[in-house]
């Protein structure tokens, strides 16, 4: 199950780390609490439409353009066969899918596999619990990082 909070954070935190951003300067200029807008980046709190707005104000960005983004990784995740199920213990002597350099080894204790690369997309996903899985597409032609939690 993909839960739109955590896509809404990863979301407005890939915008705001794209823009070398702190999480205090878009707090201040989006007039939320700092805690509130870290826990709405972490998919904790599911802000209403009137702060949703008010940050990607802040961002600089139009909320229909975060809700399209939002909606589209969604609709991936709804097309490609066996993302959204729960990944299985891999079998003993087999290693998970390698994990991109950027995660920086921080996959102990997550099962993690390739779904899906027709050479300009590739999709992984990361099993963290029987409830948290992570989809972390990439776009090859412009080398942009989406990542997702369900």
């Amino acid at each position: 199950m993909v839960l739109l909070r955590r896509l809404i954070g990863d979301a407005l935190r890939t915008r705001r780390q794209g823009q070398h951003r702190t999480l205090r300067e878009v707090s201040s200029a989006a007039n939320v609490s700092l805690g509130y807008l870290s826990e709405i980046e972490r998919g904790h709190k599911e802000p209403s439409s009137e702060l949703l707005a008010a940050i990607c104000d802040a961002l600089g960005a139009r909320l229909s353009e975060l809700l399209r983004e939002v909606s589209d990784t969604v609709a991936l995740a709804e097309q490609m066969s066996g993302v959204l199920v729960p990944v299985q213990d891999e079998p003993t002597g087999q290693q998970p899918a390698p994990v991109p350099a950027a995660n920086h080894g921080k996959t102990a204790g997550r099962a993690v596999r390739q779904v899906s690369s027709d050479g300009t997309v590739s999709v992984q996903v990361r099993q963290e619990s029987p409830l948290k899985a992570t989809l972390h597409t990439r776009v090859r032609a412009t080398d942009r990082d989406v990542v997702c939690a369900a």
